[in-house]
């Protein structure tokens, strides 16, 4: 978007520019001096016309180079903004990526704490099993 403006705004000059270019030159203004067949107040009008638009074409040009000149800094003022903002979205992004990855980990690791706790019950409820048969076994034994 920047670059496209600022592609504009070279056209245009450039533009402006081969327009003053083409108007101070030599072949325009023989087209109209060499005109016999206009009396020469209308030719003098034509010179005095020719140099206003001379000037103004000069001073638009002038403008225009100030203009772009003056928006330079501006614009890469709004490139560093843009820039920035690109920057703490990106550190953005990353600590929610981290925080995800955090998350993940936990969950992992409370998975693995839950295994292990029904690993040690299941443990604790086979030698409870055991016990219980081994005082059944003893008790039959002393029955007999």
């Amino acid at each position: 978007m920047l670059n496209r403006s600022l592609m504009l705004k070279l056209w245009l000059l450039l533009i402006i520019f081969a327009k003053a270019l083409t108007i101070n030159s030599p072949a325009y203004g023989e087209i109209i001096q060499t005109n016999p067949q206009k009396p020469d107040s209308f030719q003098e009008r034509m010179r005095q016309q020719q140099e206003e638009q001379n000037q103004q074409t000069q001073e638009q040009l002038k403008e225009t180079w100030l203009k772009l000149n003056l928006q330079q800094p501006q614009l890469q003022q709004e490139m560093g903004r843009q820039q920035q903002e690109f920057t703490r979205q990106r550190q953005e992004l990353r600590r929610q990526q981290e925080f995800r990855l955090k998350q993940q980990e936990m969950g992992r690791q409370q998975q693995d704490f839950t295994r292990q706790q029904e690993f040690r019950l299941q443990q604790r409820q086979l030698r409870q099993e055991q016990e219980i048969r081994q005082q059944q076994q003893l008790r039959l034994e002393q029955l007999k």
